[in-house]
């Protein structure tokens, strides 16, 4: 678990995931969407995959992937991740973790377009 527990707190947000988990893929883009780079680890494709598997379930991973870490703390799978996406709570750990900085809406901003009548 100790190796689980490094490699998470390793970068802003890790991901351990499988190469065929549609649920794996589904949260790393859904990270990725609010203009995170998570760290991967695809655990089918490492030679100690079922030994860091068997720690994430351990930590309390009802299944063992996506199983995600954002600040060095573990949050969670699938379910978890979902949920505090619904409540709008998953930006602004990512933004805690310093996975993303302040976004800048230019679709509703009154930059986004130019005003020539203040030009002048």
């Amino acid at each position: 678990m100790d190796m689980v527990m490094k490699l998470g707190a390793e970068s802003p947000v890790v991901i351990f995931s499988k190469s065929t988990c549609c649920m794996s893929h589904s949260i790393e883009i859904l990270i990725r969407g609010f203009g995170a780079n998570p760290t991967v680890y695809e655990l089918d494709k490492l030679p100690n995959g079922r030994q860091m598997e068997n720690a994430l379930i351990e930590l309390g991973c009802q299944l063992s992937v996506p199983a995600v870490f954002i600040g060095k703390d573990f949050i969670g799978g699938s379910n978890e991740i979902m949920s505090l996406n619904v409540r709008g709570k998953l930006k602004n750990l990512l933004l805690k973790a310093n996975a993303i900085w302040i976004e800048i809406n230019f679709l509703t901003s009154k930059y986004s377009r130019p005003s020539f009548h203040n030009m002048y």
